[in-house]
């Protein structure tokens, strides 16, 4: 095992880790979390898009480790909020992160809009990068509308308020196999794994 390639996926995030090895896993490449990297300070993910936090991240990370890099920055977005809370999503009510208040504050926003107003996607975009830069990236969405109560244990963040139409669940209530190929973070890492196991032979500069 200690041959393979090694790709760090740059999230302290369990939830999103677990879901980038639920897709990425049965790759011939040893994924390493940044947990086992205790002495690398998080970067400040002060740009306004996730594309650019997404690349800011996976560049900082594989500098500072020498391995490939694969971050992602994703959140929701919804309309009757203009788009709030956007790259955001994670500190909507203040910092630490904390779930349970960003849900309460979401639900607290939308009181006096009705369901029909209420659409929302759910956006992410991947980098995967090297010392010297930024190797490829992908990006995912899902479109859903906020409900009130909230349904399912199996996901995070916003998960359990997001409800998907056609599916008629919503994120949270999504067996993880499903929900690693419909969601926005699945269809971003389906999109970037061809690039991934092309560039499998290329060491990391």
């Amino acid at each position: 095992m200690n041959d393979l390639p090694t790709l760090l996926i740059a999230t302290s995030n369990r939830g999103k880790l677990r879901e980038v090895r639920g897709v990425l896993g049965d790759l011939a490449i040893r994924l390493r979390a940044l947990d086992e990297f205790p002495a690398i300070e998080e970067p400040v993910e002060d740009e306004q898009t996730f594309a650019a936090n997404a690349r800011l991240k996976a560049i900082y990370y594989a500098r500072h480790t020498g391995c490939w890099a694969l971050a992602d920055d994703s959140g929701l977005e919804v309309d009757a909020l203009d788009g709030a809370p956007g790259v955001h999503s994670a500190r909507f009510a203040g910092t630490p992160c904390d779930d349970d208040a960003n849900n309460a504050k979401l639900i607290a926003a939308l009181r006096d809009v009705p369901v029909a107003r209420r659409t929302a996607r759910f956006r992410c975009a991947i980098t995967l990068a090297d010392g010297g830069g930024v190797l490829a990236e992908a990006f995912g969405v899902i479109e859903g509308v906020i409900v009130d109560t909230a349904r399912g244990d199996n996901g995070f963040g916003y998960d359990p308020h997001f409800f998907v139409a056609e599916l008629g669940k919503t994120t949270a209530e999504l067996a993880p196999a499903v929900k690693n190929r419909v969601s926005h973070r699945g269809r971003a890492l389906a999109a970037i794994r061809p690039e991934l196991e092309r560039i499998l032979s290329v060491p990391p500069s």
